[in-house]
């Protein structure tokens, strides 16, 4: 027939688009014919369930391709290779297997509104008509022809070439015996029959090293420990709540013998054991996500499915979450949805098309980075994304996400020239399908009962705020005007801070506008800009003090709070991802002394609701004295709900406010709750051994008292 034997010499020749027509059994004239590609063969027969051959199979191609009848009543059948080698092998035939995809399953996915959408495409371990194998799925409509090439087949894309399902662009295809541990990657031909780069499985949860950098077909096995700490989960966040971060890139927390990274089953011990001590609430992963190049510290993702090999497999992420868990600390991780690399290998015209990008680099590249941007006005890429989003809820327990790089999305004159960029249909610069992926985003995050922060540089209004008020839907936003403002303040001499006093007060202008996080990140510690001991002024003694008094504000300041890993321990040098924190600095009293001040910081902060349970709510803050710029000292008072009050007082400058009036909301007598120029921080110890105030109005308050202010120093102070 020279209809099947055009079919056999495009499959020989890698150009079938329909090996399913072709290949496993088939109804013809003469009765059932099978069919089989099998190039590594010298002779193929059928087998029954016993084993017992029953038909053997004619060669019909000098490359592979046998085919045979089959005895009328057979009704499963295997192979029974002969190879080369003189040995033998019998397999399953994967063409004689139906989709495994449903009709509501290839529905939702051309929809783009399959939620679940990683349990559908990509590697899944599954079992038909009682043969475990793994199903692969993947969408490239444009191509025409997609095989999977791997360990199984000796990377020989004429094996398995996919079935296609026109109506939505997805190639399927069930490998019989192919289990966890399988490498493989896709090869493609375009639309024109070129053959592409190979492609490793946009939806893989595992990824080999570079820079083989091949899939690997992976089963959970993990059982969870943390349905306590799940069944907490609320649609609606409580943002009354202590939140305190600590901001970790695994590779240079800590290294190990011989500068080796520590695995994620070891972080899960030494990491959540020192987070604990420390009190934080919170521990902030830079990305996890798979990454071929360690300096973008993963921000470039190129495995979105998959925590990055580098520390272990996804089961030991899935053991240092659930450590934190039990360890009563939540899990936040940055996620990358704003942009990609070029990697030839990843989604990069995938299918040899603009497919998960735009085609136009006005609207699809980012020059200063180098990396494309998501097409966002694509139903199936924003279904990718979503799914990917709950991936990490789910199928790791998450808490949050903290959506990088916010402000690149919602422009689309984002670090562009006139010229360089398209506006949208109304005319304007706002990305405006980027914004409904961000509401539809955020709406499914918290419908899952995780939150997410957003990383947004600019003035959009709303960021935090519900998308049915009108908002972007985020739970929190960074203020990174308070950190830009308050570290420039802090980088002046503090015979000049008088000058610049607004840059201590203007944040609290507009601090109630949003969920404000007040963030002290990885991005404030490289690239020249020094560590936050590196910007602070002074001999060695005021530099520490600085740092101290600035720490010990940032808490008493409205909003939720994050440090990245190291400032705690006061490094002098700039963080660097190729080696370790400076552990070594804790040997000495002054870095040991901020390591505890941090430590004091986070046991005060979630013991008095007074610094949290108000942080977006105005009623719970109230100047005392804002404007004594000459003094340098700023003064103000934080309430919880019940009226409780904890009152802050800083001192930036190295002089001592002895007799220093200040006016509070109650008499009676006072006590420091905490001193960041205490002795067991470095500091000088003077101190307030009483404190009492007396129904003498003062700054428009009814009480006032004296109090002694040490230099460069915070003081919390509270009635007793």
């Amino acid at each position: 027939m020279p209809a099947v034997r055009a079919a056999i010499e495009a499959l020989v020749h890698g150009r079938n688009r329909d090996p399913f027509a072709l290949l496993g059994v088939h109804r013809t004239e003469h009765g059932r014919v099978v069919r089989t590609f099998q190039p590594q063969a010298e002779r193929v027969a059928v087998i029954n369930r016993a084993g017992d051959v029953v038909a053997t199979l004619d060669k019909l191609h000098r490359d592979g391709l046998f085919a045979g009848k089959l005895p009328p009543r057979l009704r499963h059948y295997r192979l029974r290779l002969s190879l080369f080698d003189g040995s033998t092998l019998d397999l399953e035939d994967p063409y004689r297997f139906t989709s495994s995809l449903g009709d509501l399953d290839l529905y939702l996915l051309a929809e783009g509104s399959d939620l679940r959408i990683y349990q559908k495409l990509g590697a899944r371990v599954v079992t038909m008509a009682d043969v475990k194998g793994t199903r692969f799925a993947v969408w490239a409509p444009n191509a025409s022809r997609v095989s999977v090439i791997g360990d199984f087949n000796g990377w020989d894309g004429r094996c398995h070439s996919m079935r296609l399902h026109p109506a939505n662009g997805i190639w399927e295809i069930f490998l019989p015996g192919v289990v966890a541990g399988a490498r493989y990657k896709y090869e493609m031909l375009d639309r024109h029959g070129h053959l592409l780069p190979l492609k490793t499985d946009p939806y893989s949860n595992f990824h080999e090293a570079p820079p083989g950098n091949a899939s690997i077909v992976y089963e959970s096995r993990f059982k969870w420990r943390d349905d306590a700490w799940q069944g907490r989960r609320s649609m609606t966040p409580d943002l009354d709540t202590p939140i305190s971060i600590y901001e970790v890139h695994l590779g240079s927390w800590r290294r190990g013998d011989g500068d080796r990274y520590l695995s994620y089953r070891q972080l899960a011990t030494e990491l959540v054991d020192y987070v604990r001590e420390l009190g934080f609430t919170h521990i902030e992963f830079l990305p996890v996500t798979e990454h071929p190049f360690d300096g973008s510290w993963g921000y470039q993702p190129i495995g979105m499915f998959a925590p990055t090999q580098r520390f272990g497999e996804p089961d030991d992420f899935r053991y240092l979450v659930d450590c934190c868990h039990a360890a009563g600390i939540g899990v936040i991780i940055d996620w990358v949805p704003a942009h990609f690399p070029k990697d030839e290998h990843g989604l990069r015209r995938f299918d040899g098309t603009a497919l998960y990008e735009h085609e136009d680099p006005r609207k699809g590249e980012h020059v200063d980075w180098g990396t494309l941007i998501f097409n966002f006005g694509r139903r199936e890429v924003v279904n990718y994304l979503i799914g990917n989003a709950l991936y990490w809820i789910d199928e790791f327990h998450v808490d949050a996400i903290r959506v990088d790089a916010v402000a690149s999305m919602l422009y689309l004159d984002y670090s562009r020239k006139a010229g360089e960029w398209l506006p949208n249909e109304h005319g304007g610069r706002e990305n405006l399908e980027a914004v409904a992926f961000l509401h539809r985003l955020n709406r499914e995050v918290h419908a899952h009962g995780a939150t997410s922060f957003a990383e947004e540089s600019t003035a959009w209004p709303g960021v935090s705020r519900p998308v049915e008020m009108g908002g972007l839907g985020f739970t929190y936003k960074w203020n990174m005007g308070w950190m830009n403002d308050t570290l420039s303040y802090m980088g002046e001499d503090p015979v000049h801070r008088k000058h610049h006093h607004d840059k201590m007060t203007f944040g609290l202008v507009y601090a109630f506008n949003e969920n404000f996080v007040l963030p002290l990140s990885h991005d404030e510690v490289v690239h020249g800009k020094r560590s936050l001991l590196g910007r602070m002024p002074g001999d060695e003694w005021q530099r520490f003090a600085n740092l101290r008094a600035y720490l010990a504000n940032m808490y008493a300041h409205p909003g939720k709070k994050l440090l990245f890993m190291g400032s705690e321990l006061a490094q002098y040098q700039e963080w660097n991802h190729d080696r370790s924190l400076d552990w070594h600095l804790l040997d000495y009293p002054l870095h040991r002394g901020v390591q505890t001040l941090v430590r004091d910081l986070n046991l005060l902060y979630r013991q008095r609701p007074e610094l949290y349970a108000s942080d977006f709510n105005a009623a719970g803050f109230d100047w005392i004295d804002w404007n004594d710029r000459d003094s340098s000292v700023l003064s103000w008072i934080r309430y919880d709900r019940a009226g409780n009050a904890v009152v802050c007082i800083t001192n930036f400058t190295p002089i001592v406010r002895h007799n220093y009036r200040i006016g509070v909301p109650a008499g009676g007598n006072y006590h420091e709750l905490l001193n960041s120029d205490a002795e067991k921080y470095g500091g000088t110890a003077i101190s307030n051994a009483h404190l009492h105030a007396l129904p003498e109005p003062w700054q428009g308050k009814p009480f006032s008292m004296w109090i002694t202010i040490p230099p460069l120093a915070t003081l919390l102070v509270a009635a007793k």
